[in-house]
């Protein structure tokens, strides 16, 4: 090893122990286990620029062993990222630029938030799909545009949580040959030795996925794991493993190698005895001259790497101005705002499921927005997800636009933040509802990270009918609603999804999940583009102040427009509105939704086939909810929907309640 590198490692090693020290909080084992393997990837094979963190054919690199957020931090600061040693001071403390796990947005350099673990290699396979895809569409001859690799580090944590198999398995099925996992294989978990637990080889498990492996005894030997690298790259139709051995908390003489050394800091006495193990003798928080050196003479040919693409693509513009201007488009992350105002876009012929709506509507968007890419988790003919005319993604075709997940909910979630947050792609996923709950996890990520990102839920309520109460979602609804930066959007008609689909495509913070039917709906003479604000008038009273207020959301918006008829000949004249997204409803001013929903009518009833968590906010302390707080049953929708109370009459019973009790 060069002593230039050894330098480098070892002020990795150090400075990232000093940072969790003074935080008195981290996990110093990975960083200080991996510091030689994460150099030497980042030194002698990442591509990238220091001083433009956002260069569009940069490689990507994911830590997804989050936990080990000093080591990328170190990285950082070391390379010349935004980074300072102040910042690395300030380690897990409030309002820092080095949070306890790396945030996406908010470090310069980090390209995804990590730390649940298995959710970074799920999002480098994204990346991965992401170049391949974009590849296909902007490289000519001679202009190789896009042409970077995705380089993710992953522990044993990772490759034990379950969403990291679904992944791998569809990279491998898919042939992402710029796909490199480095595997810091330590056999160290906090319970202790990862025997306990973890026995499989899992050199076998990615070959039988399909990768190719590749094995390095010693990754503190950098020699070993840049040819390893470089081997990896040589692969073009398979994603590469890359099994490294390591030993945790090296450099420690007291706890490599241990399970103390994975989640805790050294402490004074040990982080000492590392020092004089790695024959460090510099005051704290120090990078040696000579390493600032060397990374300086690193940001000067990386950037000319950058110019050197730079002119590439200015050539590219040149000879293929149509693609160059499509590539502006592309990576603008702008939607087709201007759909607000065509009124092709909100006409519909006859009823329709809401998700048959939502079919025809994705079809009408991928004639119009050409990086609209997207698919479902083996459910694209019952979700009605499939974009006709726009080709399959596959090992043998990079150019289809249609994703096949095959059954891998979570896996999907987490490939489509990964697809997003590499940049150029309007990304859509889709599944039953129900099966949010397998999502949940990289559901909550992408409202995290305020990804725009597409969740088109089908078969929303009991109307499932005979698949049951396996299938029938209750409490998902609620669920989704408590994420903070998540927008559900349940609509009434196809009129409302065509609203929903808008502002999927035209919202640039945060992700939109919508909530969709399987049974036809009516087609409404009064929805449309007012569905954009959460909730609306969609019949109301002929008095100045109403008698009730009727609210609902999707399906059971129906319910609520006949019960409202029947109501009047009893001499109770209700407001109908539609509610299809709380979210909206609350952006709006306080003065609209006191006209929508007035303080003074106190005679309110809320109808939605699920739970009623939630609804008491609008419903308030004298109105009533017609809701279900159990589980459902296998039959009949009609006949399940009479069952638990969906009916006209019990909204009508309900409403007369409320109003006589309010008297």
């Amino acid at each position: 090893m060069k002593n230039i590198d050894s330098l480098a490692i070892n002020t990795i090693r150090i400075v990232s122990a000093e940072a969790i020290e003074k935080a008195k909080s981290g996990h110093p084992g990975l960083p200080m286990g991996s510091a030689s393997m994460a150099y030497t990837l980042w030194s002698k094979q990442l591509k990238h620029n220091p001083l433009n963190s956002k260069w569009a054919d940069r490689d990507r690199f994911v830590l997804s062993a989050g936990h080990g957020s000093m080591l990328i931090y170190s990285l950082l600061h070391l390379f010349g990222y935004k980074v300072s040693m102040e910042d690395i001071k300030n380690f897990r403390q409030l309002g820092s630029l080095t949070p306890g796990h790396p945030e996406y947005g908010h470090t310069d350099g980090v390209e995804t938030t990590t730390g649940p673990l298995g959710q970074g290699i799920c999002n480098a396979v994204g990346m991965a799909i992401a170049e391949s895809y974009l590849a296909e569409k902007f490289n000519r001859p001679g202009f190789k545009v896009v042409d970077h690799y995705t380089y993710t580090i992953v522990g044993d944590g990772c490759l034990m949580e379950g969403i990291s198999g679904e992944a791998s398995s569809l990279a491998g099925t898919l042939g992402l040959g710029k796909l490199i996992a480095l595997y810091d294989s330590n056999n160290i978990s906090i319970e202790g030795n990862t025997d306990i637990a973890f026995r499989e080889d899992v050199a076998k498990r990615y070959e039988a996925y399909g990768w190719q492996v590749i094995k390095v005894a010693d990754g503190n030997d950098v020699e070993a794991v840049n040819n390893a690298i470089e081997e990896a790259k040589k692969e073009t139709s398979k994603p590469s493993m890359i099994v490294v051995k390591n030993i945790i908390g090296f450099g420690c003489p007291s706890k490599q190698g241990k399970p103390s050394a994975h989640g805790e800091p050294l402490g004074a006495d040990n982080l000492k005895a590392a020092k004089e193990f790695l024959g460090w003798d510099y005051e704290p928080f120090t990078v040696p001259e000579d390493v600032k050196a060397a990374m300086e003479e690193f940001r000067k040919t990386s950037g000319e790497k950058e110019a050197e693409w730079n002119k590439l693509f200015a050539a590219y513009a040149e000879a293929y101005p149509e693609l160059a201007k499509e590539w502006e488009v592309w990576f603008s992350g702008k939607g087709p705002e201007h759909l607000l105002n065509d009124e092709k876009f909100w006409s519909f012929e006859k009823p329709l499921a809401t998700r048959d709506a939502s079919g025809q509507v994705i079809n009408r968007l991928a004639a119009l927005i050409p990086n609209f890419i997207g698919g479902s988790a083996d459910l694209a003919p019952s979700n009605k997800t499939y974009m006709k005319d726009k080709g399959d993604f596959s090992a043998e075709d990079r150019k289809g636009a249609n994703l096949h997940f095959g059954v891998r909910e979570h896996a999907m979630a987490a490939i489509a933040n990964g697809m997003y947050v590499h940049g150029g792609l309007k990304v859509f996923v889709s599944t039953f509802f129900v099966f949010s709950d397998y999502m949940k996890g990289s559901m909550r990520l992408s409202s995290l990270m305020k990804l725009p990102v597409t969740y088109v839920l089908t078969h929303d309520s009991i109307g499932v009918g005979e698949d049951g109460p396996t299938h029938e979602p209750i409490e998902q609804l609620a669920g989704l609603r408590t994420i903070p930066n998540m927008t559900v959007f349940r609509p009434a008609d196809a009129k409302e999804t065509a609203a929903g689909w808008y502002l999927a495509v035209t919202k640039n913070d945060g992700p939109v999940s919508l909530v969709l039917t399987r049974q036809v709906l009516p087609l409404y003479n009064e929805t449309g583009k007012d569905a954009l604000k959460g909730a609306y008038i969609l019949k109301d009273s002929e008095k100045a102040v109403p008698d009730a207020i009727l609210m609902a959301s999707g399906s059971e918006v129906e319910l609520i427009y006949k019960a409202a008829a029947v109501l009047k000949e009893k001499g109770i004249d209700a407001r109908v509105v539609s509610m299809p997204s709380f979210e909206l409803f609350e952006k709006q001013s306080a003065e609209y939704k006191e006209s929508i929903l007035p303080k003074a009518v106190r005679a309110r009833v809320a109808v939605e086939a699920a739970s009623s968590f939630g609804w008491h906010k609008y419903a308030g302390l004298d109105g009533d909810v017609v809701t279900i707080d159990g589980f459902g049953a296998s039959g009949k929708a009609e006949i399940l929907f009479e069952l638990f109370g969906f009916t006209v009459d019990n909204v009508v019973e309900k409403t007369v309640n409320v109003v006589n009790g309010l008297k």
